[in-house]
């Protein structure tokens, strides 16, 4: 008996949230270890579908950097970073599009469809939803507030952000889909473009002016000089950090990506474990959440 009335108490727990964010848009960034891990990668997919049973509007931004590794090795291609990004040339690109696009995005909607959602996948290049230019060594210094020692240069067909189009988007969730989107994008002479994707989750949710955005990591969240974690931290207490170099170099594009999404209208922004399960969930519905959340 008392199992059930813990169980119940945890529906009541969430009463509130769901009425709260009911009709809300929810981006959650995709990757990390719960990409990799069979029963993480179940859980999320439940996780997703009863955030959409449950009345909110999740829209799923994925990575998928070290399938595309696997991937390059297999074929006898070299991996090439510079600064943290992959080097991009057409030969690479061709194998990132058919990691990313024709097999993770497809492997991510099914799982999401045989849990009894209804997700359609896309990348950056349908319905024109991202427009994209190429991303230089000084706007990625500059990105990382860092000085690279190089002013020029050059990713090869890594992509930076010009615009985010979300009609497609909006008609997909009207008819109650789940988009699933793949970190590609196009620009107007129909080159194809690498794109970070931790950028791509921050755009996109500042486009649908979403509720939050979700960040699955594989670290409980932010930390402090201290070394002790913050559930919740200001975003000029984030920018703060990192003027200081307390936020380190990993964790520089996914808080970049969620001062961006703050910035474009976005109400709250959450870096959370992926590896605990049913992270979202815990997060999403539950008084105290296991992450950090960065507020306006």
């Amino acid at each position: 008996m008392n199992r059930l009335i813990k169980k119940a108490n945890v529906l009541v727990e969430a009463l509130p949230y769901i009425r709260t964010f009911r009709g809300k848009t929810v981006v959650v960034k995709y990757g990390g270890h719960a990409m990799t891990d069979a029963p993480l990668k179940e859980r999320f997919a439940q996780d997703v579908v009863l955030l959409k049973y449950v009345g909110l509007n999740p829209v799923i931004v994925h990575g998928g950097g070290p399938q595309i590794d696997k991937m390059l090795d297999r074929l006898g291609i070299e991996a090439k970073f510079r600064h943290g990004v992959r080097v991009t040339d057409a030969a690479t690109m061709e194998i990132v599009e058919m990691v990313l696009a024709g097999k993770i995005n497809m492997e991510i909607t099914d799982l999401i469809n045989r849990h009894g959602g209804s997700a359609v996948g896309l990348s950056g290049k349908d319905g024109g939803l991202i427009l994209s230019k190429p991303l230089t060594a000084k706007a990625w210094a500059e990105s990382l507030e860092k000085d690279l020692g190089e002013a020029d240069g050059d990713f090869g067909l890594v992509g930076d952000i010009e615009t985010i189009n979300p009609s497609l988007l909006h008609k997909l969730q009207e008819d109650h889909y789940i988009p699933i989107i793949a970190p590609i994008g196009t620009d107007y002479e129909g080159n194809t473009y690498n794109i970070n994707a931790d950028l791509v989750a921050g755009s996109i949710a500042a486009a649908l002016k979403a509720e939050k955005l979700l960040m699955l990591t594989d670290v409980k969240g932010i930390r402090d000089a201290n070394g002790r974690h913050l559930s919740t931290v200001s975003r000029k207490d984030v920018q703060r950090m990192v003027k200081k170099g307390v936020i380190g170099e990993g964790m520089l594009p996914k808080v970049h990506a969620c001062l961006d999404a703050l910035e474009g209208g976005v109400r709250k922004a959450h870096i959370i474990d992926g590896r605990v399960p049913h992270a979202i969930l815990l997060e999403v519905f539950t008084d105290k959440g296991i992450g950090t959340e960065i507020v306006a």
